[in-house]
């Protein structure tokens, strides 16, 4: 069965604020922070550390909980967001707990955009 990604018209700009975001390749172990606590309710992200790296927000459904505050990571992930501007066109490849994984159409790069800066489109 062929997955139909999802269309958005950027509705507001976004800026990332994290320039060197956390990368994670499955089974690298993880230390699990604070839960993201914000207005949006951008629920069930957690700040992460891993060795060598800056920390970065990690969704829930990519952190297997060992011991404690201890964790693996399920699949390989990165918390890259994508700076957009409004008017831009962007196809929508996962959702996350008020997020979305999109690709830019004018130069295919990638990265996490808020689902609430985006619209969807209709084909």
């Amino acid at each position: 069965m062929e997955h139909k990604h999802s269309k958005y018209l950027v509705i507001r700009p976004h800026r990332s604020e994290y320039p060197e975001p956390i990368t994670l390749s499955k089974g690298d172990p993880v230390v699990v922070g604070d839960r993201y606590e914000g207005p949006e309710g951008w629920d069930d992200w957690y700040f992460c550390t891993t060795p060598g790296q800056q920390g970065g927000w990690v969704p829930k459904q990519v952190i297997e909980r060992v011991d404690g505050n201890t964790g693996r990571a399920l699949e390989d992930y990165t918390a890259k967001e994508l700076d957009v501007d409004e008017g831009e066109t962007l196809i929508g490849l996962r959702t996350l707990n008020g997020w979305v994984w999109c690709s830019r159409v004018s130069d295919t790069e990638a990265g996490w955009v808020p689902l609430e800066h985006l619209r969807q489109m209709q084909d």
